[in-house]
């Protein structure tokens, strides 16, 4: 077999299992005929694969780290430790949850076609704009020096500003599909855009490494900016805003809105009433604890990995050489489950789902606690990102359309993913002062506090609060679903 097939053919596998698992997702009957689902695909399919580039264009930090942490610095600390990671994420990850405050009512107001080719093309500047400030750095161009002396302040600058228009993403997404999808089956639609988020992460991190490997440090920015701009075509000549804007009939679909034909409110009073909304506090909430944990995993046990090898041995095992394949499994398993029994098993309630999955979370994160130094750890927090990834989908993607409605999808995805990303900016900074630093020997080998595993202990403890609180508020979700103020088909 060729040395390039066997690094790609997983890539052809894994493509199989995601359009048999598209294929395969059960569906819930609510009149659409054959004309109208074809045309749904046809919007959210290229929509979806965008959003999932623009994972790959935001945790490709992580996979630069890998490199820029075994650079000297001009004082010969790496260019980018855990610290400097933690500050440069936590940076961006601010920036992307207060973003929310303007791109929500924009996406509102404008649409979310707009808000997707908007975001897509800023993306795409800002990573390559990374990849030149690489590139010249490894290099030793004109601007060398200026960005080796203000490493972390230059890139925390271009990741935020990358991150601003990373936000417009999760908006446009839900904006655009609320009025594809009735209430009764967005749970299925969950699930998709829980696998989205997987093939995202797959993008980021098995692949990443492998260009990172193959191409360079630079191309690690520059080929989700190449793919981004390709995609910032497709969207905009296929993307619909509605089915009324594809040529076809609108519809009602029974979630918060629905029947309202009252004018628009004001930005300023949709944000009051949303926040007034219990449920939807509630779930910007446990949205918070998601975003702590969910990153709290993908960023971290990676480093931990790398940087305890010389001990535990990590990154010979399987986990760590698939853990983008295994996260995207992971994220798929996570939000199919999540979907399916949403839709099927608890009427389109969300809040079941969520409990069960944060029950999962809280005991994954006592296990780990006591199991991070065997070599059950790949796996166990494998198992913690199926659990997390699920929430993940089925609140953010889903129960934002059902209580904010189409009409306000944007302003409601805003509140509820913007506290998913001050979550993990808390994850970030909490990190960046509790984990051990980085250091290189002479001979530019990692080496200090980060090698010993004992000093990883905090990574796995600071889960355990967020876990329960998380768990607690996904239980006052139980019974909360839609009021439409109209009959819905």
């Amino acid at each position: 077999m060729p040395e390039w097939f066997q690094e790609f053919y997983p890539v052809l596998i894994l493509l199989v299992i995601v359009g048999f698992v598209f294929w395969r997702l059960p569906s819930v009957d609510v009149g659409h005929d054959r004309r109208y689902t074809r045309r749904r695909v046809l919007n959210w399919l290229p929509l979806g694969l965008t959003y999932a580039l623009l994972y790959m264009g935001r945790y490709n930090l992580k996979v630069s780290q890998y490199a820029f942490e075994e650079i000297a610095g001009p004082d010969g600390s790496p260019l980018m430790g855990n610290t400097g990671f933690g500050i440069v994420f936590m940076v961006g990850t601010i920036v992307y949850g207060v973003s929310f405050l303007i791109n929500g009512p924009l996406t509102d107001r404008l649409g979310g076609r707009f808000s997707m080719l908007t975001g897509t093309l800023g993306a795409t500047v800002m990573n390559l704009l990374m990849g030149l400030a690489s590139l010249t750095l490894l290099r030793n161009g004109p601007l060398a020096g200026v960005i080796a002396h203000n490493f972390i302040p230059v890139f925390s600058v271009l990741y935020a500003v990358n991150m601003y228009f990373q936000s417009f993403g999760a908006v446009a997404i839900v904006k655009v599909n609320a009025p594809w999808f009735h209430v009764r089956e967005r749970g299925v639609f969950g699930a998709i855009f829980g696998i989205l988020i997987a093939l995202g992460i797959y993008f980021a991190y098995d692949l990443g490494p492998l260009i990172l490997d193959g191409m360079g440090l630079a191309w690690v920015f520059l080929m989700p900016a190449l793919l981004l701009a390709v995609f910032w075509v497709i969207d905009w000549f296929v993307v619909r805003n509605s089915p009324a804007d594809a040529g076809l009939a609108d519809f009602n679909t029974g979630d918060a809105t629905s029947g309202d034909d009252s004018p628009r409110l004001g930005a300023g009073k949709v944000f009051k009433m949303m926040l007034t909304n219990p449920v939807i506090l509630t779930i910007a909430g446990v949205e918070f604890c998601s975003g702590f944990l969910r990153q709290a995993i993908m960023q971290w046990y990676p480093s931990f990995a790398k940087q305890t090898d010389g001990v535990l041995g990590l990154r010979s095992e399987f986990v760590y050489d698939n853990w983008g394949l295994l996260l995207c499994i992971a994220g798929i398993m996570g939000g199919v489950f999540a979907g399916f029994i949403s839709d099927h098993v608890f009427q389109s309630r969300r809040g079941p789902v969520a409990g069960f999955l944060y029950g999962l979370l809280l005991a994954g994160a006592v296990v780990l606690t006591f199991t991070y130094t065997t070599p059950i750890v790949g796996w166990l927090v494998v198992v913690m990102s199926m659990a997390v990834i699920g929430v993940h989908g089925m609140l953010s993607g889903t129960a934002s359309m059902d209580f904010g409605g189409a009409k306000n999808a944007g302003i409601a995805v805003g509140i509820i993913d913007g506290f998913v990303y001050l979550g993990t900016g808390i994850m970030s900074l909490t990190y960046a002062l509790v984990l051990p630093k980085v250091e290189l020997d002479a001979a530019g080998r990692l080496a200090g506090a980060a090698t010993d595993p004992a000093n990883w202990r905090a990574w796995p403890v600071a889960m355990i609060p967020i876990a329960a609180i998380g768990l607690f508020l996904a239980l006052r979700l139980w019974n909360a679903k839609p009021k439409p103020k109209g009959a819905a088909h």
